[in-house]
């Protein structure tokens, strides 16, 4: 059976989709049941799949082949087959969109037990959480653009979830026209390969590419498409707006969907054209980077609603990661080798970092909108007597995401600023700078939130139900163990995530020799 968890994983949400609608038909009970075994049972898969690729193993799962063909009109033949390649690096990636999967189903039983919906609701939430694990797993660029537009999709139907409000509409719309931009200039790079390569597998055209000048054409395309999907400044205009008007559930899960488009980009950068442009791919990952802290962060500072301020931070943690692998990419070939790894290890642990607690804010958030019927900052206070669970969890993910030392945000971060030093060190000041202002942030939204004096208008809140306090706690678990056992993670996981990037030669090995 572990062979086959590729497919189990992407099967798992799929089926619960399906079963969502007849779930909800047949009662309260079944329909919590098969939002939260479904989510758990993609979570124990993702695991599974964690610890087969430990130790640089790389799995090749491919369904159909020669044996299953698809006949055109015109007489010719074509297999349908699909593969799945899963090593060190899309592990990790799995494992955060499984978690966070699994954390928003949680908090969704409670947080949405007020609203209707729930059949379009659970559908598109396991059919979105279907497309981020696809893109994370695929080894085929054309699958790739279809788990794209699943994911996509799914989450124009959940961003306006809230139909009769016109900022879900906007919100919606807005990421539905950058999206298919995105998906246009994605399939025209597709074509661009397929027409060059006769191929379509990530492992071939690895293997086949030579840097030319179509290559880079492509590597462009594929650089401003997957950056407007992860949220990059200046194409980041969506990101706020989605993230405030999704149901709190759904954010959590669209963190590790943009998260999904991140893996691609570096994907496509180190395994399929390494070295292809030379030095200006790597300085145009740090140059985007750079921005989108730093912009990222001022933009976040001067916000009095709080699911928009956390969605500008969202753009500025975003700008680490991608300064830590244009870094990597830079330096890993070069005489600064040993920095060019730690950034890229740095850059993974602040990757899998992102994904849970900012995960864990946008819960956070909508707790507060549950229990205060508000998300202006200006009308909350005094929350930490009513609700003194969610504020310990805030805490906690507010610090991490603010890189105080002990948590594990602090231990990403100092990778990142001593990489990114033997660069240049102005990227370490403009991070050290971001980092400082983010905190000035979270503690801007501390004490607006959960200090001061009550509200009258807020007497009666009380903390939320258990369900949506155990999804939170799901997010802040993860948080504490890779705040207490950083060496260990990094060791195991985030090392062999680096090191499968870097074996461009491995990657095409293993795959190649799969199919």
């Amino acid at each position: 059976m572990s062979r086959h968890l590729p497919a189990f994983l992407i099967m798992t949400p799929m089926l619960g989709a399906f079963l969502s609608p007849l779930a909800v038909m047949l009662g309260r009970t079944a329909r919590n049941a098969v939002l939260v075994l479904f989510s758990l049972a993609t979570l124990v898969i993702s695991l599974g799949i964690v610890s087969a690729t430990m130790g640089g193993n790389v799995l090749v799962y491919v369904m159909g082949g020669e044996s299953y063909t698809l006949t055109m009109p015109s007489g010719m033949a074509y297999p349908v087959r699909i593969m799945f390649e899963i090593d060190g690096f899309n592990a990790l990636m799995i494992l955060c969109v499984a978690a966070a999967t699994f954390a928003g189903a949680l908090f969704s039983v409670a947080y949405m037990d007020r609203f209707s919906g729930w059949k379009r609701y659970m559908s598109l939430y396991f059919m979105m959480a279907t497309g981020a694990l696809g893109m994370c797993a695929t080894g085929d660029l054309f699958n790739f653009f279809v788990f794209v537009e699943v994911s996509s999709i799914a989450s124009f139907g959940l961003v306006a979830f809230w139909r009769d409000k016109p900022e879900a509409i906007e919100a919606s719309f807005k990421y539905m026209l950058v999206s298919q931009i995105a998906a246009m200039l994605l399939l025209i790079a597709l074509g661009a390969l397929y027409g060059k390569y006769n191929a379509l597998n990530m492992a071939a055209i690895a293997s086949m590419a030579r840097g030319g000048t179509l290559d880079k054409i492509v590597l462009a395309l594929f650089v401003i498409v997957l950056a407007f999907k992860c949220g990059a400044f200046p194409m980041h205009t969506w990101m706020p707006d989605a993230y405030a008007e999704a149901p709190a559930g759904v954010t959590c899960l669209l963190v590790t969907v943009s998260q999904a488009s991140f893996y691609g980009l570096i994907r496509i950068c180190f395994s399929i054209f390494p070295g292809v442009g030379g030095a200006v791919v790597p300085w145009i990952l740090i140059v985007l980077g750079c921005a989108s802290m730093f912009f990222g962060v001022m933009m976040a500072v001067v916000q009095h609603e709080i699911k928009r301020l956390m969605g500008y931070h969202s753009i500025s943690q975003v700008g680490y990661m991608l300064m830590a692998m244009g870094v990597g990419l830079l330096a890993a070939g070069g005489a600064e080798g040993v920095y060019g790894f730690k950034a890229m290890t740095g850059g993974i642990f602040h990757m899998v970092n992102y994904s849970v607690y900012k995960a864990l804010l946008f819960l956070c958030a909508g707790a507060l909108y549950y229990a205060t019927g508000t998300r202006d900052l200006d009308r909350m206070g005094g929350l930490v007597r009513s609700m003194p669970w969610t504020a310990g969890m805030f805490v906690i993910a507010a610090a991490a995401i603010s890189g105080l030392p002990p948590f594990n945000g602090f231990i990403s971060k100092w990778m990142i600023y001593e990489s990114s030093f033997a660069v240049h060190p102005a990227l370490t000041a403009i991070a050290m700078i971001t980092s400082v202002l983010t905190l000035a942030s979270f503690a801007k939204v501390f004490q607006a939130a959960f200090l001061g004096p009550a509200k009258a208008a807020l007497s009666g809140v009380r903390e939320v139900p258990c369900a949506m306090l155990a999804g939170m706690a799901a997010l802040t678990l993860f948080i504490l163990l890779l705040t207490l056992f950083p060496s260990w993670f990094t060791s195991r996981l985030f090392d062999n995530a680096a090191h499968a990037l870097l074996n461009h030669q491995g990657y095409v090995s293993a795959v190649m020799g799969g199919v």
